[in-house]
């Protein structure tokens, strides 16, 4: 069965973990993720999740003050988070695989630059921003102008959710019609890899 408007749950699960995470705002609270386990409700809540998490991480990282010891204990969890987030945008992808494994491909179909769940990282990444940006465009303690710049921004990246998440969409719909095909490559990220440091 091919399932629409992918792009729509997408947001909705997104936003949801983003919501969940900041009840709490703790970068060591594990999340309880709502969805079946192996459903992918689940793998798109565990995908936010540590989109979330690891945001939070650089904010942290990004104080000028910031003691060099914590730093690099920080430095090491962001590879660690990055790891898991490639991993989980794989994990993704071979679910679309297996989704899409009956599609017939047209004679020329196309290979996309970017596979379906790394353009759903994109879509991850963006719901973050938008939270953040809408919480600026907010706040009290700021000058008019600091919410209206803010406003601003915010419209534009509501413009572009609403842009990749049709993109999403369209390449999901030519991946299961046949006009394109997809692959998924192991990103073989090195920093992880004692033999290659």
């Amino acid at each position: 069965m091919i399932k629409t408007n992918i792009s729509k749950l997408a947001i909705e699960i997104f936003e949801k973990s983003v919501n969940d995470y900041h009840i709490h705002d703790d970068i060591n609270r594990k999340a309880t993720n709502p969805f079946e386990m192996k459903s992918f409700e689940h793998l798109l809540y565990e995908k936010n999740w540590i989109d979330t998490v690891q945001w939070h991480y650089e904010d942290i990282i990004r104080d000028p003050e910031i003691d060099p010891n914590e730093g690099m204990k920080l430095k090491r969890m962001i590879d660690s988070s990055n790891q898991n987030r490639t991993e989980m945008v794989e994990y993704i992808d071979s679910y679309f695989l297996e989704l899409y494994s009956n599609a017939t491909l047209v004679k020329n179909a196309r290979i996309n630059s970017e596979s379906p769940a790394w353009a759903m990282d994109r879509l991850s990444i963006l719901i973050l921003k938008i939270y953040h940006m809408d919480e600026e465009s907010k706040r009290e303690d700021v000058s008019e102008k600091h919410r209206n710049n803010c406003q601003a921004k915010l419209d534009v990246l509501l413009d572009q959710k609403t842009d990749l998440s049709e993109s999403i969409d369209q390449l999901l719909e030519d991946i299961s019609s046949g006009q394109k095909k997809m692959k998924v490559y192991k990103q073989m990220k090195m920093y992880n890899d004692e033999s290659l440091n």
